[in-house]
């Protein structure tokens, strides 16, 4: 959900996102419409500053690795979820939504296949619907997870785009391919934990 600009009062993000999901039909609001129904729900509305604090800024100008931030999982249970943080797009248009938040695009999860958050030129996953091309390419094509995360990158490549997926189906195989120089990412199964930057 996103709900300010830099330059007006923000509302508490993990307050608006749950109303969104229990009081509502709808899986996006944007802009002056979402800040005016977050105000009609009683939310209370804080300056920007709220969110910077001073441990966090530290970190913010120590750190010149600033990106994407995904997660996938597969529970005890079976059950399989994808959560995705966008790093942002530097030069963006004003108003700009990447794939982050578009379900099907940066982020997907179905308990027949798998869990997937994707991260790199948001535009193209958003084209390609990449992270459902994922599940979709299981499930319609038969295909491994390590073959359709492969395939959906290859595509996005042959196109212009580069980035990377963090992948894992139904069985906790997990796949975690990228087209850029390096990818950040870890995993943590039965079988021991493994943390890469490279290929």
């Amino acid at each position: 959900m996103r709900i300010s600009s830099s330059s007006t009062p923000a509302f508490r993000f993990r307050k608006a996102a749950r109303l969104v999901m229990e009081e509502t039909p709808h899986v996006l609001l944007s802009a002056e419409a979402a800040n005016s129904w977050a105000l009609g729900m009683g939310l209370e509305r804080v300056p920007n500053s709220y969110f910077i604090t001073q441990k966090r800024q530290q970190r913010f100008d120590e750190v010149d690795k600033k990106g994407t931030v995904g997660c996938v999982v597969r529970d005890r249970n079976g059950n399989l979820a994808a959560g995705t943080s966008t790093g942002g797009m530097t030069g963006k248009a004003w108003g700009r939504i990447g794939d982050s938040p578009i379900i099907g695009a940066g982020t997907y999860a179905d308990n027949t296949s798998c869990a997937v958050s994707a991260t790199g030129h948001g535009e193209y996953f958003i084209k390609e619907s990449a992270a459902f091309q994922v599940h979709a390419r299981m499930i319609y094509g038969g295909e491994s997870l390590e073959e359709a995360t492969m395939a959906t990158l290859s595509v996005i490549e042959k196109l212009g785009g580069k980035g990377g997926l963090i992948a894992v189906d139904a069985q906790g195989n997990v796949s975690m391919p990228f087209t850029t120089a390096g990818m950040f990412r870890a995993s943590s199964s039965p079988n021991g934990r493994q943390v890469k930057i490279y290929k």
